[in-house]
């Protein structure tokens, strides 16, 4: 091969590496940019997230102020607790029903006609940062004469659902609502069985059957669907 033609093949290798060269410059540079831009979209989404808790724990402290309040004079008659996410918790199972039954006793009724409607009075305040209203059926794990652990569950499932499920039907024909409230609780009032899945503990760990057998209501808020919903934006990004 000539000295022309080695020249020339020298030229078009090093033609060819420069546009490697530049090939690898551009993936390089698009590489760049993408780690900026999920950075900024992760930065993003950070402050959203601490916006929206920022907010939530706000207005979770001032509906807490406002039930507690409310509520401080009846919570030891009622033998009731107001929690610290605003779960409000009726402890005494030999008031709420009759052991193994779903049918609401007097004494819970007579309850449930002071609290609930004041408590949808508060309510009705944070409307629109309200996902849901649950009211939660509870149970401890004991059956009568069952010992599997299956039994005493789906029995205990089912038995819950209807407590929770009677307490909802007693609240929502209250005569004392108002229409507003009335037509508001289709939208939020919702029944929850949960059998002993959130069961109460001694101090030594053991359950505590009787605390453990309650009724609750608890507020859902929409800022918990907020960060559901930026959580999920997160793992598609990083699953693609």
């Amino acid at each position: 091969m000539d000295k022309e033609s080695l020249g020339k093949e020298y030229l078009s290798i090093a033609d060819m590496m420069s546009g490697l060269m530049m090939v690898f410059l551009f993936i390089a540079v698009v590489f760049m940019l993408d780690v900026q831009r999920s950075k900024n979209q992760i930065e993003h989404q950070k402050n959203a997230m601490a916006e929206i808790v920022e907010v939530a724990e706000h207005s979770r402290l001032r509906l807490h102020q406002e039930l507690l309040q409310e509520f401080i004079s009846d919570l030891k008659r009622w033998n009731a607790d107001i929690l610290e996410d605003n779960t409000v918790r009726f402890n005494s199972p030999q008031v709420l029903f009759h052991q193994g039954k779903s049918m609401l006793q007097p004494q819970f009724k007579n309850i449930l006609d002071s609290f609930f409607p004041r408590y949808l009075a508060i309510l009705l305040h944070y409307q629109e940062d309200i996902e849901a209203i649950r009211i939660e059926g509870h149970t401890s794990s004991d059956w009568l004469n069952a010992d599997d652990i299956a039994t005493r569950y789906l029995n205990n499932v089912e038995l819950s659902q209807q407590r929770a499920l009677a307490t909802l039907e007693y609240c929502y024909l209250l005569a004392s609502l108002d229409e507003n409230l009335r037509k508001w609780l289709p939208q939020v009032l919702r029944a929850n069985g949960l059998s002993f899945a959130k069961p109460i503990f001694n101090a030594d760990g053991s359950e505590n059957a009787e605390q453990s057998r309650r009724v609750e209501f608890k507020v859902v808020t929409k800022a918990e669907e907020k960060l559901h919903k930026i959580l999920q934006r997160s793992r598609m990004r990083y699953s693609l």
